[in-house]
């Protein structure tokens, strides 16, 4: 069984913020480094990096050189969006529980700040056409963007405006009695994350309206930051670490992917042998407070265990950072039992991680 033997992460910055001149590599080798002295080993055999709106040319190799890894640890970038920082770590599972590695380092990190311009050449010779965002399906008709799927979600939950903000308004809060993050490396001067704010309903009544009931309260700010699990072969326990009792990556139905985590939720919970009300802490990624709120609803989790120190609406959304900043959050807050991380991705892709510290 796969054990995680420490965990680390930078503050999270909205873009333009503090770490707008930093570069991917900048970001996460010292969050590596931080990784490998916390547990007190030598180099992994691995490094598994989640990036998704990056430069590409590899960043976990970057990032592996940068940190002044061996030579022989080759690093290897995956692609997932939301999902892929969470990913990155059940892959690193996968390669420990199989015995092809004892100790990898699995994350992911994003610069929202510096991410490329994109466009679309023409194959008729014309100017190249700019585009903000891929596509995540072959269908345009089933392609939507994410926050008129929020808002469509919203919609069919018959959650009001009103209560998606006291959703957002509890998330700051959350954040903002939180004296000390130990997870965090600090770097550029941040030591805590940077966009958590006192949100009152006055506040957030004001805020513009993005799509129907979604407001600019009511979803992540996207962001720039690094986090990084250490995980390991059994064999190198120590105490303090997590075991990971399941994982699972499901796909469901790609018109509304803010409920895809709900089948991987209930994959994991069922093989890992958890029922929901035994978890101890959950972490729910909260790119949209509709879409936390419908995950917690359907998945049947105690609203009361889920971002006890608040989530991404007080944090932001470092896309391909943003799940394993959810599996950091549980290594330093789940103080007994069983954890749950858990997050939605474009395309409906929904991945889910169960914990347990004894």
């Amino acid at each position: 069984m796969a054990v995680i033997l420490s965990a680390r992460r930078t503050a999270v910055v909205p873009r333009g913020g503090a770490f707008a001149r930093l570069s991917v590599e900048d970001m996460a080798a010292p969050v590596l480094l931080a990784c490998l002295a916390d547990a007190g080993v030598g180099a992994p055999d691995e490094v598994i990096c989640s990036n998704a709106i990056g430069l590409g040319g590899n960043p976990a190799r970057r990032i592996a050189l940068a940190a002044g890894l061996p030579q022989q640890v080759g690093g290897l970038t995956i692609d997932r969006q939301c999902a892929g920082g969470l990913d990155a770590i059940l892959l690193a599972r996968a390669l420990v529980d199989s015995g092809q590695a004892r100790l990898v380092l699995a994350g992911g990190v994003e610069s929202y700040t510096r991410r490329p311009l994109r466009f679309r050449t023409d194959p008729d010779g014309g100017a190249p056409q700019p585009y903000e965002q891929a596509p995540f399906t072959p269908w345009p008709d089933r392609d939507p963007d994410m926050a008129e799927a929020a808002a469509l979600l919203a919609e069919v939950e018959r959650l009001s405006r009103a209560e998606q903000e006291a959703f957002a308004i509890e998330s700051h809060a959350k954040a903002l009695a939180r004296s000390t993050w130990p997870e965090i490396v600090p770097l550029a001067g941040q030591g805590r994350d940077a966009f958590a704010r006192a949100l009152t309903p006055a506040i957030a009544a004001r805020a513009k309206p993005i799509a129907g009931t979604v407001t600019a309260a009511t979803a992540a700010v996207a962001a720039d930051a690094a986090a990084f699990c250490l995980v390991a072969s059994d064999d190198l326990w120590r105490a303090g670490a997590l075991r990971i009792l399941a994982g699972s990556t499901l796909g469901d139905d790609p018109s509304q992917p803010g409920l895809a985590p709900v089948p991987a939720i209930r994959a994991a919970l069922t093989a890992s042998g958890t029922g929901a009300a035994d978890l101890a802490q959950v972490e729910v990624m909260e790119a949209y407070a509709v879409q936390a709120m419908a995950c917690v609803t359907h998945a049947g989790l105690n609203p009361a265990t889920v971002n006890p120190g608040g989530g991404a609406l007080s944090r932001g959304h470092p896309i391909g950072a943003s799940g394993a900043i959810l599996a950091v959050r549980l290594f330093h807050d789940l103080r007994r039992g069983r954890g749950l991380a858990a997050i939605a991705s474009a395309g409906g892709i929904g991945s889910a991680l169960v914990v347990e510290r004894p």
